[in-house]
């Protein structure tokens, strides 16, 4: 008898902890502010985040291939597998020297 009553209060702690976890918290507002500057103000959602960093990866390739561009114009030939023809092609270009040092 004992142990029903012991799971009858651990249920009940449960089920308040629960209630109390979905009650949001009074927040102080500042009557001034405006919605709009409370929503640009909140974190952005999951698809804000993947557009943005589906943004950050395709100007990072971007920035990619205009370097291999720029080294392959001052004649790097990436199939040799020359060190020495892409460092002749970094101080060509001037692109990259200082990450190769």
């Amino acid at each position: 008898m004992k142990s029903f009553a012991i799971k009858r209060i651990m249920l009940g702690i449960s089920a308040a902890a629960l209630v109390a976890g979905t009650i949001p918290l009074a927040v102080a507002q500042n009557d001034t502010a405006s919605p709009a500057a409370a929503a640009s103000a909140a974190k952005p959602t999951k698809a804000e985040r993947k557009v943005a960093r589906k943004a950050a990866r395709k100007q990072a390739r971007a920035k990619k291939n205009a370097e291999l561009k720029k080294l392959e114009d001052a004649g790097y030939q990436p199939g040799q597998n020359d060190p020495n023809n892409l460092q002749q092609a970094q101080k060509k270009a001037g692109v990259g020297a200082a990450a190769s040092q």
